[in-house]
């Protein structure tokens, strides 16, 4: 199968499809993967802060059974495994984007599938705060709103971006199983050449791309947590 996989016909062909059809499928996963990681963003970001301001003795408590709903809609979401989901929600991809396969349409099941785990991140993020800080805005006189604009998320940036580094590296893996239902990328590559032409040696390359890509977001990830860090800059 190795001498098969890297006989030089096979590596003519790989390296043919890498120069017509990687860089626009490298591309589309870029597009795809931060764009559908940003909506998420929006969506799960004032959820988690919720999930957190809202509870008992939080800033903002909200009905028990609000909360209860909330956690239950996030619950819920974040166990249906990925696949199933994206057929599931084939109509409302439909009433959105107007088609439900395709590049474009993806983005919708992404969403939908990752902005549950990130308002777990966040929520992850801001139990990390320190209650003594959130006790000194409230003897402050600072509203609800102002606590969770000016000290809460500010206070939880470094953590919450490094959450997020998780979130987009996740989606990124989500892309590539979006290729089963006609989304672009490199897993439609990897999908319609290795699984169905049985071309291994595109199907790796495809993979290693994609190993790159997420080591390169979780690099500048972590780099912008590192900068946005008040600790580390105190160290120095």
């Amino acid at each position: 199968m190795l001498s098969k996989m890297f006989s030089s016909e096979a590596v003519t062909e790989a390296l043919t499809i890498l120069k017509e059809e990687i860089p626009f499928a490298l591309w589309e996963t870029t597009y795809v993967t931060v764009l559908a990681t940003a909506f998420a963003i929006v969506l799960g970001l004032p959820l988690g802060v919720l999930l957190v301001a809202g509870e008992k003795g939080g800033v903002l408590p909200l009905p028990k059974g609000v909360m209860h709903v909330l956690n239950i809609i996030i619950n819920l979401l974040r166990s249906v495994p990925f696949l199933i989901l994206m057929i599931l929600v084939f109509p409302l991809t439909r009433l959105i984007v107007g088609t439900s396969v395709g590049t474009t349409a993806s983005i919708v099941p992404l969403v939908i599938a990752a902005f549950p785990f990130v308002a777990r991140l966040v929520e992850s993020s801001l139990r990390e705060l320190n209650p003594n800080i959130i006790e000194m805005a409230q003897s402050a006189g600072a509203s609800p709103f102002q606590i969770i604009v000016k000290v809460m998320i500010p206070e939880s940036v470094p953590s919450l971006i490094s959450n997020f580094t998780i979130a987009i590296t996740t989606v990124l893996g989500y892309t590539a199983m979006s290729g089963i239902i006609g989304g672009g990328g490199l897993g439609k590559i990897a999908i319609n050449y290795g699984y169905y032409r049985y071309k291994y040696l595109v199907m790796l390359i495809a993979v290693i791309i994609l190993i790159v890509l997420v080591q390169l977001f979780q690099s500048i990830g972590t780099r912008l947590a590192a900068k946005t860090d008040r600790r580390l800059k105190k160290g120095k």
